[in-house]
């Protein structure tokens, strides 16, 4: 279906109440409001982390199995995303230029986020602000650069792995499944690389793994639909086991933190936007479904779905090459945990232990804050790359405990300015690239979570802006 045919769908006859009732950005709003209360309400019953009752419990139960489904959906959607992506690279002239300009561009921000994390780490000075007595907190784990290229090995076809953990007191134990996105990442691209080595008698493969791709976008698109849903358990628990005087000893740092995360997502961002000749209002418009969610969820790549989506119908990013970067930045572009958190973490960390950094040490957490977000892939981002810098600087890695009380609050900003980043490249490369869908980019939005959707799940359309035939770099 052509983008003129989307446009000459049936005219909205929706009132303007039902329009914002129906509104997938009021819905969020909402949510967000909604769980606000359900969170203080929760908390002048009594219920905290230690103490949960049924309405915190409840809460936990619809935020938490949210997000089960959002992840349940990730392995086979990077799969199959990765594969068709690169089986599209046989009919496309320019996918090594794209590729190098998409790895380029993410660098480019990241240097200039971890600056800004420099800079308001130097003027704020969190550390020195720290209030007395503060303690370690819970065990983490240390980044290295060694766990990243061990990561790289895939353990299994698509990156499982299975802890198991003792029970209470009756002997038993408790088994998990997990994944390694990145080892998912590297399975996928070796297989996509052996399809279009194989030719044609890979051709029934690709068509198979294509359609697969198309199933599993309507089921996330299903799970797409019940976001608000998710949105107030998982905001009205977070209120109920954090509650905000968790700031009060280390406000500063966290002021310093989301100031650094808002100068990025709107100035930065929008500078970098307007500069290519695109509009401001459109990129937040087409990008904030994403970001709202991510917000929530803290996890990029449980935003993943959402994330690519927007990036393909509201940006207008051909979907052969947003299938490759978008899930490519998800692992390993970061602005938020990657570069402006363990800038001023690390400064932080510096000048609570009264620990005087040199213009080398300041040099370092760039190149680690540029090179070094890959390392966090798969596992468990913002606090692996902070101990990573803390171990090149050779600072004190117990400072790494006395953040963890407020990770959780501060992961939900670092998340959202991760993700609009994530849609931000893409669509920045297809500009410059000649190949972005500028009509579908400055389609008006109509509250609707996309800008080709009518609201009908079954009507919603399969594809972006591009056909599946229609190579990257054909316009």
């Amino acid at each position: 279906m052509s983008t003129t045919a989307r446009a000459q769908k049936a005219p909205d006859t929706r009132g303007p109440v039902r329009k914002l009732l129906t509104s997938f950005g009021f819905q969020i709003l909402a949510a967000l409001v909604l769980g606000v209360a359900a969170g203080l309400i929760g908390r002048q019953l009594g219920a905290t982390a230690e103490n949960p009752t049924g309405l915190s419990a409840t809460l936990d139960t619809i935020g938490n199995s949210y997000v089960t489904l959002l992840r349940a959906a990730v392995v086979p959607l990077i799969f199959t995303a990765i594969v068709a992506s690169i089986s599209n690279l046989r009919r496309v002239q320019n996918a090594a230029r794209l590729a190098g300009q998409t790895i380029l561009w993410f660098a480019i921000t990241a240097f200039i986020a971890v600056v800004i994390g420099i800079g308001l780490g130097l003027v704020i000075r969190p550390g020195d602000r720290a209030g007395a007595g503060l303690e370690p907190g819970d065990p983490y784990t240390v980044g290295t650069w060694w766990n990243f290229l061990l990561g790289l090995i895939p353990q299994n076809f698509l990156g499982l792995t299975v802890s198991t953990s003792p029970g209470e007191a009756d002997g038993t134990f408790s088994s998990s499944v997990g994944f390694n996105i990145l080892q998912v990442i590297v399975v996928a691209a070796v297989v996509g690389i052996a399809a279009l080595k194989a030719g044609k008698k890979a051709e029934p493969f690709l068509v198979f793994t294509e359609s697969l791709l198309k199933v599993i976008q309507r089921v996330l698109w299903w799970i797409i639909r019940i976001a608000p849903l998710g949105t107030f358990g998982l905001i009205g628990s977070a209120v109920i086991k954090y509650g905000w005087e968790k700031l009060a000893s280390l406000g500063w740092f966290a002021a310093a933190v989301y100031i650094g995360l808002a100068l990025v997502l709107f100035v930065v961002y929008p500078i970098l936007v307007r500069t290519h000749g695109l509009s401001i209002k459109q990129y937040f418009s087409g990008v904030w479904p994403a970001v709202q969610l991510a917000f929530v969820s803290r996890s990029s790549i449980g935003t993943l779905p959402l994330t690519e989506r927007v990036t393909e119908r509201n940006l207008g990013v051909p979907r052969s090459y947003a299938s490759f970067a978008v899930p490519l930045g998800a692992t390993t572009k970061m602005d938020g945990c990657a570069a402006i958190y363990p800038a001023i973490a690390a400064i932080f960390v510096a000048q609570f232990f009264g620990i005087e950094l040199n213009f080398v040490q300041y040099l370092l957490i760039v190149i680690v804050s540029v090179v070094g977000s890959a390392a966090t892939a798969g596992t468990t981002g913002a606090v692996v790359m902070l101990t990573l810098t803390l171990s090149t600087l050779g600072l004190p890695l117990e400072g790494v405990g006395l953040l963890l009380a407020i990770d959780p609050i501060l992961d939900m900003g670092r998340t959202a300015v991760n993700v609009a980043g994530q849609a931000l490249i893409p669509t920045i490369v297809a500009k410059r690239e000649g190949i972005l869908n500028e009509e579908l980019y400055n389609a008006p939005r109509e509250g609707l979570p996309f800008a080709d959707d009518s609201g009908d799940d079954e009507d919603a359309p399969e594809a972006g802006p591009t056909s599946d035939k229609e190579p990257v770099g054909a316009r």
